[in-house]
């Protein structure tokens, strides 16, 4: 049976503790390539753009250049997210949403294989990649638009719910602005717990993010398997 709120019927895919995992593993392997892949975060690509950008102006074409990698990465990470579903449903097994998250486990799990000895730019694109793919799959929690790789809407939505705070003279924060607040600290956490890890565990640390992943993956098969329309799409598609 879906989930309902406000009147409307949400999948499992939708439900906002679904979206809390998923945002509180992108914490993590943002923290994982800040700490030991590079010194940067694949999440999201307005820093690749930002950087390419200075590169170019600076004369260094060799690096500006070497940026349109992870950018292309990403464009062909929502480029298949937008047209592989639709193949998916003809299956008539599981939600691509699923698969998704199996995907995904996969390259975190042949992420935390490879060496550190290795060219960081491997993992970063593989990172980028299945960011991409996620963000773009994952858009609303029961009726809410969430990003689920990177958390600038939600510190504005925050401030949104502060600002109405003060306005209305109400010392209760808003429940939109809330939900936005617990997925900062969700975010924020995972890139606490895999810093810690990444001083333990080295490359293998990123195997932490296996964790809510495999979360995720339980809760989404089931509810395929046992009592949700496959053939519906999420809401915000």
């Amino acid at each position: 049976m879906n989930s309902k709120s406000d009147g409307r019927l949400y999948l499992m895919c939708e439900k906002f503790f679904i979206f809390e995992f998923l945002i509180m593993s992108s914490g993590m392997l943002g923290a994982y390539t800040l700490n030991l892949r590079g010194g940067v975060f694949c999440n999201a690509q307005t820093a690749n753009v930002v950087l390419m950008a200075v590169s170019l102006g600076q004369g260094d074409f060799r690096q500006g250049l070497y940026y349109l990698i992870p950018i292309s990465a990403y464009t062909c990470g929502a480029l298949l997210s937008e047209l592989l579903p639709t193949k998916v449903r003809n299956i008539h097994f599981l939600r691509w949403d699923t698969y998704l998250i199996a995907f995904e486990m996969i390259i975190i799990f042949f992420i935390g294989l490879m060496p550190l000895s290795l060219p960081h730019q491997i993992s970063q694109v593989l990172i980028n990649f299945i960011c991409s793919m996620q963000y773009n799959t994952f858009r609303q929690a029961e009726g809410i638009p969430m990003a689920t790789t990177f958390v600038t809407n939600h510190i504005r939505q925050l401030g949104i719910g502060l600002a109405e705070m003060l306005k209305n003279k109400d010392i209760r924060v808003p429940g939109r602005a809330m939900k936005h607040f617990r997925m900062i600290i969700f975010f924020f956490s995972g890139g606490v717990i895999m810093t810690f890890f990444c001083g333990i565990l080295s490359e293998r640390a990123i195997w932490t993010a296996l964790l809510p992943m495999a979360l995720i993956f339980i809760f989404l098969a089931f509810a395929d398997l046992s009592r949700e329309d496959i053939e519906q799409k999420p809401h915000g598609h």
